[in-house]
């Protein structure tokens, strides 16, 4: 089974995109939140910048939402 993570934090639009192209599409995916799954700092230790959604595949960073939609399609989830 492949594994689709977002980080997002509240009131994110591009969290809020993201999450709306891998329903759009049917892919399951886990969603974790700021401050609700993980802190800002454990967040900064893993990627090393504040910017929101990071999203993961298998574990490994695709990146955010562009980066994100680029992948989908390069690898024909779209």
């Amino acid at each position: 089974m492949e594994d689709f993570v977002v980080y997002s934090k509240p009131s994110c639009p591009y969290c809020t995109k993201v999450a709306a192209v891998l329903d759009s599409k049917g892919i399951s995916y886990t969603k974790l939140t700021l401050e609700e799954d993980y802190t800002r700092d454990e967040f900064l230790d893993k990627f090393g910048k504040s910017t929101f959604p990071r999203v993961l595949h298998n574990g490994e960073l695709v990146g955010g939402f562009m980066e994100t939609v680029n992948y989908l399609v390069e690898n024909g989830y779209v």
